[in-house]
């Protein structure tokens, strides 16, 4: 933990709060700090009331484990959606990464994580089984799990499993380099991924 000084632990306790976010590093968390100390009380009250909010009222499907404040989530209730095509993430994050390029109109499934051994992360810790329950019905699964080592392991297992069921199994295509993460994807790089996903 890097305190600010000795004399200011609170501020410290904050900077500490402050870097353990993805993406912020001491210097941000710093910036960060200063501007919600120097921001009008009702402004700094506000984020606190959104933080507490979002906290109290965000609940993750018990279809799909998409981030949602009714459950089942409009996305799974929307007769509009095809419920044949079923495009499987790692995050509830990567939902919002693909309903931003408006051209996937199907379902989803979002795994809560990829598999990874030295982590202790297994089938059984991912929602796999209940993504194998799903599959009557679905004729595409698409894996848009990220493109690094563990995306495509997760991708290769989900692929053995889904195939002898007879669903069709493709993985997205060109657009993500390998290494990245879909969280950071542009809506242009996911319609090509999308538009250009292959079979598995």
């Amino acid at each position: 933990m890097r305190l600010a000084s000795p004399w200011l632990p609170a501020f410290g306790r904050l900077l500490a709060s402050l870097e353990r976010l993805p993406g912020v590093g001491p210097k941000s968390a710093r910036r960060l700090a200063h501007h919600l100390l120097a921001v009008p009380p009702p402004q700094a009250e506000e984020l606190l009331e959104a933080i507490r909010s979002c906290r109290e009222r965000t609940i993750s499907c018990s279809v799909c484990h998409a981030l949602t404040e009714a459950d089942p989530c409009p996305i799974c209730t929307d007769p509009a959606r095809d419920e044949r095509l079923l495009a499987v993430v790692e995050a509830p994050s990567d939902v919002d990464v693909l309903e931003r390029t408006r051209e996937f109109r199907g379902r989803y499934h979002v795994l809560g994580g990829a598999l990874s051994p030295l982590r202790g992360v297994g089938p059984d810790e991912l929602h796999v089984a209940d993504l194998v329950q799903r599959a009557p019905g679905v004729e595409e699964v698409i894996l848009a799990t990220n493109p690094n080592v563990e995306g495509e392991a997760t991708a290769l297992y989900l692929a053995r499993r889904l195939k002898p069921l007879g669903i069709r199994v493709t993985r997205l295509g060109f657009g993500l380099p390998v290494g990245a993460s879909i969280e950071f994807a542009d809506e242009v790089t996911m319609s090509r991924s999308l538009a250009g996903r292959r079979e598995v």
